[in-house]
């Protein structure tokens, strides 16, 4: 039941965003020079969800539009592949195996140092991911502003699913892909974060639970 009301809102809210966002995607051309990409299998933490291991080539020119649908409203995400190739190739590869899909968003901060929403974890936070793993796309130069969409890790090198969404800043080091930063949405996150904290330090579960109906691409 949850699923079929799910779809019906995913139906609704999508219909509804797609002709305002049109005009201003900028879908990736195909074509154009490519990158090899190290995805390496983690038989330690098996996938959570079915999904195969991207293939090693990856587009490293263009854009993508990654459409997010959530309980809380919809939001898109302009991901830059000449930034972060592999991180957007393992991306979309996710998005297309529907690995985002009725997923939650397990941890929500909002301290002086650091304003993020993590998802991309399947079971609780940090615990449920692809699979795989791939380095870092870092210079050290790396901002992470408002509106930033970057990829999670738990060290070097250890990218899969995780990604987390700047809602106000993040003062923190250069570590993190940086995969692009949202361009619809924003007030997504200002009421997910007007909703709560289910934690005093402000750094844990959202007091609301945050879901992720739908993701797509354009």
């Amino acid at each position: 039941m949850f699923r079929k009301l799910s779809l019906l809102v995913v139906a609704g809210l999508v219909a509804t965003i797609l002709p305002s966002t049109t005009a201003a995607a900028a879908p990736a051309k195909s074509g154009g020079p490519t990158v090899q990409c190290a995805f390496t299998p983690t038989p330690e933490n098996p996938a959570a969800k079915p999904v195969r291991i991207p293939s090693a080539t990856a587009k490293a020119k263009g854009t993508v539009d990654v459409y997010f649908v959530t309980n809380y409203g919809l939001f898109v995400v302009r991901m830059d592949r000449a930034n972060a190739p592999c991180g957007v190739h393992n991306f979309v590869h996710l998005t297309k195996s529907r690995f985002y899909d009725f997923t939650q968003c397990f941890r929500l901060t909002n301290s002086t140092r650091l304003g993020v929403l993590q998802c991309g974890d399947i079971y609780r936070q940090e615990e449920g991911g692809p699979g795989y793993k791939f380095p870092d796309e870092v210079t050290g130069q790396e901002t992470y502003p408002r509106g930033t969409v970057a990829m999670g890790n738990q060290g070097p090198g250890t990218n899969g699913s995780e990604f987390f969404v700047v809602h106000s800043f993040a003062n923190i080091a250069p570590n993190y892909t940086v995969l692009g930063h949202v361009v619809y949405g924003m007030s997504t996150f200002d009421r997910i974060v007007k909703a709560g904290i289910a934690d005093p330090d402000l750094d844990g579960p959202p007091t609301h639970p945050v879901r992720i109906l739908k993701v797509f691409t354009r």
